[in-house]
């Protein structure tokens, strides 16, 4: 298991050529706005506010690099889908984000993050399909665990299996950002991606 003992915000970049991340390996987190990927990400590094969290879905609209361990980064994605932007910024972060799947030389593995609370939506999907495509390993996610019950829970855990197609008997990791839940199966997961020297 991963043990974050440093984590630092590194950069902002709008464009992926404007970071090279000095060859270390990159472990990245995708997710539809306001599915709670901010909160997720500032549990598992240990810090409170370091990624920022915002009452506004849709804010983050660039790729942001945290130093981890001084080792590899963890990479916050754009979050996706949120309707409320323009249809010309929606599609820019997309292109953003096929930049960074398609370009990326350190990626390790991505972290999908779906609100364990809906069904997966079609950009949910779509994201998936991406990962699929381009041969990145990935590691789905159910958010705000806490919310449902333990029969909700297990139901909201089947139900994305199915959708996801993922292999008969592995189910998405329960995470809640508040009790803590799923982040030593996160940070377990990635510490075996990490290791991974062929990326």
């Amino acid at each position: 298991m991963l043990e974050v003992k440093s984590a630092e915000f590194v950069t902002s970049v709008f464009d992926i050529g404007q970071f090279k991340g000095a060859g270390l390996p990159e472990i990245a987190f995708a997710g539809r706005s306001n599915v709670g990927k901010s909160s997720m990400l500032n549990r598992i590094m240990g810090r409170k506010n370091l990624a920022k969290t915002s009452s506004t879905p849709g804010k983050t609209r660039s790729i942001n690099y945290f130093k981890i361990n001084d080792k590899c980064h963890f990479v916050d994605l754009p979050g996706y889908g949120y309707a409320k932007v323009s249809k010309k910024m929606r599609e820019g972060w997309g292109k953003l984000m096929l930049d960074y799947f398609r370009l990326s030389t350190s990626l390790r593995g991505v972290i999908q993050l779906v609100d364990s609370r809906h069904d997966p939506t079609a950009l949910d999907l779509e994201m998936h399909r991406l990962l699929e495509e381009h041969g990145v390993s990935y590691m789905i996610v159910l958010t705000k665990a806490d919310k449902l019950s333990t029969n909700q829970l297990n139901k909201s855990m089947r139900d994305a299996a199915k959708v996801f197609e993922l292999p008969e008997g592995l189910f998405p990791i329960p995470f809640s950002a508040i009790k803590g839940t799923g982040k030593k199966e996160v940070l377990r997961w990635i510490a075996w991606r990490l290791t991974d020297s062929k990326g």
